[in-house]
């Protein structure tokens, strides 16, 4: 059987299409269900904050490389203009930036310890309080 090439084209941009739909519905559901976490409102306030913290812990050389390449791989998302959800829509526009760091926070202090963090902070102790909380920290 023989597969034109713009069937496969058609194949595969559905399936793009299904997958972003699903992310919107787990962002939708995620934002939904967890009323107590940092709100987005919070976390895009921290946005400058954040951003220097993740350059400074992207050039920390006690950090391991693995470590700091995924800070510089998450800080060339957040500069792109593309975005997987559009920031027009609301209430899930900006929740896929503030979901993809705080992973990454996550993901960074679960290698390179909470200190770290605490050490390159650049802003207030309420904004570490909430990064903490972003990131899935105690904030004591």
């Amino acid at each position: 059987m023989h597969v034109m090439w713009w069937q496969l084209l058609l194949a595969v941009l559905g399936g793009l299409a299904l997958l972003w739909l699903v992310l919107l519905g787990l962002l939708w559901l995620t934002q939904r269900n967890h009323p107590g976490r940092t709100s987005m409102s919070e976390a895009l306030r921290l946005l400058p904050d954040v951003i220097r913290l993740l350059r400074r812990l992207a050039a920390d050389p006690e950090l391991p490389r693995g470590v700091r390449i995924r800070l510089w791989l998450l800080l060339g998302y957040l500069l792109l203009p593309i975005d997987l959800v559009p920031d027009f829509i609301p209430v899930i526009g900006y929740a896929d930036d503030a979901i993809v760091v705080a992973l990454a926070l996550r993901s960074v202090t679960r290698r390179a310890g909470p200190d770290a963090l605490t050490r390159q902070w650049p802003g207030s102790p309420q904004g570490l309080d909430a990064v903490r909380r972003l990131a899935g920290l105690d904030t004591a």
